[in-house]
């Protein structure tokens, strides 16, 4: 009898201690910085990487001396390759106007910025429905 108590409270006594062992193990914590984790190469911005692709939205900002334009929250480079467009002739950064509607492309730059490559300031120009694309290669008889 004194052996089944024994063995009963040993097996008690470790399913005890194993139990318990994850709580403890569980309660640990690491104690990173910021400056522990950007050099684990982890940073905020890292969390969503700059993509890509085509903008459209309201101009928030224009910085002509950083050559830059702000649509929402996001921050487009102005390059000497970017084409500005409004109403659908040349334009310069000078054309934009905060509040107005903005639409373009922009590629990820290997420093992470956004780079534009092409800027619409203004809505799409609207096109004469009335007005017949001209054929390449045809000529009219009369």
């Amino acid at each position: 009898m004194k052996r089944i108590l024994l063995g009963f409270s040993t097996t008690l006594f470790l399913a005890a201690a194993l139990s318990g062992a994850p709580l403890a193990l569980t309660a640990q914590t690491t104690n990173k910085t910021n400056a522990d984790k950007t050099a684990a190469g982890k940073t905020a911005d890292s969390e969503k990487p700059a993509k890509g692709g085509p903008f459209h939205g309201k101009l928030a900002a224009v910085d002509k001396v950083a050559k830059t334009i702000t649509v929402g929250k996001r921050t487009f480079q102005i390059t000497s390759e970017t084409k500005l467009k409004k109403a659908g002739k040349p334009a310069t950064l000078d054309d934009g106007v905060v509040g107005e509607t903005v639409s373009g492309y922009v590629k990820p730059a290997p420093d992470g910025k956004l780079m534009a490559t092409t800027v619409t300031f203004g809505p799409k120009p609207v096109t004469d429905p009335t007005e017949k694309p001209k054929a390449s290669g045809t000529t009219e008889q009369k």
